[in-house]
């Protein structure tokens, strides 16, 4: 399991193959088992493989974490609110006026049931398991954001895909700096929460 070729060949079954399998059309229930069957062989890898405890850190360093974060969130606001204006202004904080319970919700069951679990695959798998594949930092981050926005294909929409590379980015960036999945995590939520709340939920399959 720790060779190249095995590597390799892992690599490119859960972020190439797995991923894209999920833009064709075939039965959800064989996706939604393909799906779980890959989860539960990345936490196997992660738990057995590559020896992770699945603790919390010591020494994070927080005020750093949220003064970055807060920064990218500036620009993210900025940006979503005017594409928003632009685009589709009666949608604008439409779940957070209309439905607050719903907005609630769904803000704890994202960041648990979504972000927690793709930042276990995308970025904490990635860099420990495949760092031994790229020679090149840029590369390995560049090829990061690259699968992750593969990961939504499926969605068919090519603001997604440009989000989600640049979101991966930004992911990467945090991880390779933290080497925090809890830290990278909240980023993803914060800004993955955002989105839901700005009105732009909706092209990401979120609730309406």
């Amino acid at each position: 399991m720790h060779s190249v070729t095995y590597k390799l060949t892992e690599f490119f079954l859960i972020f190439i193959i797995l991923p894209v399998s999920f833009a064709l059309n075939y039965p959800f229930i064989i996706k939604a088992f393909l799906a779980v069957i890959g989860f539960a062989y990345v936490i196997y890898i992660l738990l057995k493989v590559e020896g992770n405890k699945f603790r919390i850190a010591p020494n994070l360093q927080w005020k750093l974490f949220w003064k970055h974060v807060f920064f990218k969130l500036l620009i993210i606001a900025f940006l979503t609110v005017g594409y928003m204006l632009l685009t589709a202004k009666s949608d604008l904080f439409h779940v957070l006026y209309r439905k607050p319970d719903l907005w609630v919700l769904f803000l704890f069951a994202y960041a648990m049931f979504s972000v927690y679990p793709q930042e276990l695959i995308y970025r904490t798998l990635y860099f420990q398991r495949y760092a031994c594949l790229f020679k090149s930092k840029s590369l390995f981050i560049f090829v990061n954001a690259i699968v992750f926005s593969l990961a939504h294909l499926f969605y068919r929409n090519s603001l997604v895909i440009l989000m989600t590379f640049l979101g991966g980015i930004l992911f990467a960036l945090t991880y390779y700096k933290t080497k925090s999945t809890l830290l990278v995590s909240i980023e993803h939520a914060i800004y993955g929460c955002w989105l839901f709340t700005v009105g732009m939920g909706q092209m990401l399959g979120f609730p309406d």
